[in-house]
């Protein structure tokens, strides 16, 4: 029972007396609703995590590894959202939205070198999004992720057939996004990928190779169907387009 209640804190903060201070903060002022609820974690949530400016919390928002999570001034983050910041930590960069029940995780184990979640300023993470990122995620300044979008910063290997797929170990190479990009709803990236910048993914596309610069992929597996500098698209044709 030890050994278990040891391995379970171990994998929810840096150290027991961490552990206790994030828990009780949390349970304390977690659930208060409204400006109130807002205000207090605003000032409180200090003491558990780098805050730089006021952010806006709501109430339900669960955080795990807070001393690894750092949001700069304006972020908010939304009713139910949950960031899991082992060792590689989150850092979300000013004016950025992670929307309702939208999860950031990185819940690296393995001593993966590169895990861990950043977004750049003024970019939105839609509502229910899953970012796992064991190989590491970086996104930049104003992204866009469409609800139930799912970057995953990691794969299984399966070569060996004699044994099971789950203990054959991961592969985690990272996943990045260039500034500008709009990923449309359920699109899911995989392990491995670039976008690039001002690059739009259509909603439900499977994106598994990089994407250049202000291009449109869609599909799956996702193709490249337009390079919007060479091929521009006009105004009547974009009111035609279905991407979100």
């Amino acid at each position: 029972m030890r050994e278990q209640l040891q391995l379970y804190v171990s994998r929810q903060a840096t150290s027991l007396p961490q552990y206790v201070i994030e828990q009780l903060v949390q349970a304390a002022i977690g659930w208060v609703p409204s400006l109130v609820g807002i205000a207090l974690r605003g000032l409180l949530y200090r003491s558990i995590l780098t805050m730089e400016g006021m952010a806006a919390i709501e109430d339900g928002v669960r955080i795990r590894f807070a001393s690894n999570v750092r949001l700069a001034r304006g972020v908010y983050l939304d009713h139910g959202s949950y960031l899991h910041a082992c060792p590689g930590g989150i850092s979300i960069g000013a004016e950025s939205l992670v929307m309702k029940n939208a999860i950031l995780h990185v819940y690296n184990f393995r001593d993966l070198p590169h895990s861990g979640i950043s977004i750049g300023a003024r970019s939105l993470i839609g509502e229910s999004c899953i970012l796992r990122g064991q190989g590491g995620i970086s996104i930049g300044d104003d992204v866009y992720l469409g609800t139930l979008v799912q970057l995953l910063a990691v794969n299984h290997i399966f070569a060996d057939t004699t044994r099971p797929v789950s203990q054959q170990g991961i592969t985690a190479q990272g996943i990045g996004i260039g500034d500008g990009a709009w990923i449309g709803s359920g699109a899911i990236i995989l392990d491995g990928v670039t976008i690039g910048r001002n690059v739009v993914v259509g909603a439900g596309a499977v994106v598994n190779k990089d994407i250049p610069d202000y291009c449109v992929a869609v599909g799956n597996p996702a193709r490249v169907v337009r390079n919007l500098r060479d091929n521009p698209i006009s105004r009547e044709r974009l009111a035609e387009q279905a991407i979100y």
